[in-house]
Parts: C-alpha cells; sequence; structure tokens
C-alpha cells in the first residue's frame, strides 16, 4: 500500500465538507471509530494511495481536497466488504460512491483516463443498454489516444467479446434509468 508522504494537519479541515458527505451520502462519517475492519477486507486496498480507513478520517476532519483528490475513490469496486464488516454499520460504499460523484463535479479526478473511462462506458450503455465491451475498449483507446497499449489481449479479446454490439432486453429501460442517473447526479 502507498500512502502520500505528504503531512496533513488535522485540525485545519472544513467542517461543512463532512456535513455536506453527510448530507448526500445518507451516511455519517464521524460514526467510523477507525477499528480498521474496512481496511483489512479491502480487495483493491493493496493499490490504494489511502486506506479505507483513513479516507474516512481525512472525511472526519473535512479535508475536502485530500479526499477528492485520493486515487482510492475511483479504484473502490463497490464490492461493499467494507460496508458489511463495518460495526457501526456505515455503508462506507455507499459514501464512496458519493465521494466519487463530488470528485467527478468538482473536477478532482485524480486520474484523467477515469473520465475518458467512464464517457466511453456510459455511452455504450446509453446506445446499447448494456456494455458493449469490445466497443469498450476501442473507444477508450481512439479517446486517449492508447491505440496500441493492450494490443497482446487482442487475440484473447476477440475470441471471447462478441464483434457486434447486441441490445439487451429492455435497453430502452435501461437507458431511461441511465439518463435518470446522469440528471440526479447533477443536480447534487
Amino acid at each position: 500500500m502507498k500512502i502520500s508522504s505528504k503531512s496533513i494537519k488535522l485540525g485545519e479541515g472544513d467542517s461543512s465538507f463532512t456535513s455536506e458527505v453527510k448530507a448526500r451520502s445518507g451516511q455519517n462519517p464521524s460514526r467510523c471509530m477507525q477499528c480498521g475492519k474496512c481496511t483489512a477486507g479491502c480487495p483493491v486496498g493493496f493499490s490504494a494511495d489511502l486506506p479505507v480507513n483513513a479516507v474516512l478520517r481525512l472525511v472526519q476532519e473535512g479535508l475536502r481536497d485530500e479526499v477528492l483528490g485520493s486515487r482510492f475513490i475511483w479504484l473502490c469496486a463497490q464490492c461493499r466488504t467494507c460496508s458489511v464488516r463495518c460495526p457501526q454499520e456505515i455503508d462506507v460504499a455507499a459514501l464512496m460512491g458519493t465521494l466519487r460523484t463530488m470528485a467527478w463535479k468538482g473536477g478532482h479526478v485524480a486520474d484523467k483516463r477515469v473520465k475518458v473511462f467512464l464517457g466511453a462506458f456510459v455511452d455504450s450503455v446509453r446506445k446499447h443498454g448494456r456494455v458493449h465491451e469490445l466497443g469498450l475498449m476501442m473507444e477508450y483507446a481512439l479517446r486517449t489516444g492508447r491505440l496500441f497499449d493492450e494490443l497482446e489481449l487482442a487475440p484473447k479479446a476477440l475470441g471471447k467479446l462478441s464483434l457486434r454490439p447486441h441490445a439487451s432486453l429492455g435497453a430502452d429501460e435501461v437507458c431511461a434509468i441511465v439518463e435518470r442517473a446522469m440528471k440526479k447526479g447533477e443536480d447534487r
């Protein structure tokens, strides 16, 4: 686990950030007692810049830029292991989703490729009612200019992924859900 060497001064945060996270997520980050169960069970924690409980601590301290600038909120797989293990019954995964939305809207995306990937993902769902994996890979490569970075995966992918997109049953309903979610995200 790589933790930033930048020193963080506790007590100098903005309590309105903590209140905003609480209101948007419906979770109370102040209940976190730093037991570390969320961090211990996190399957992506090995690649995080901050452990899960450190993100919660920074939220408690009101350190907006440190939280929203963290790579971890984008790496979170939303598997809910942290939420299930939390003895304080904080839905940590929901809180991470809220932080991701706040970071997106505030322009705090830690890795600019995330924005490109999410845009390609949402566009694929809008077009087909589901993700067309091969199309998503190609669209991401085109948008980032990284056309040949994953070329060695092509033979394996072509054998497993459909060349043509297939619309899902209820594609119109899925597209309507995506549009509502996007609008809800804009409202928050």
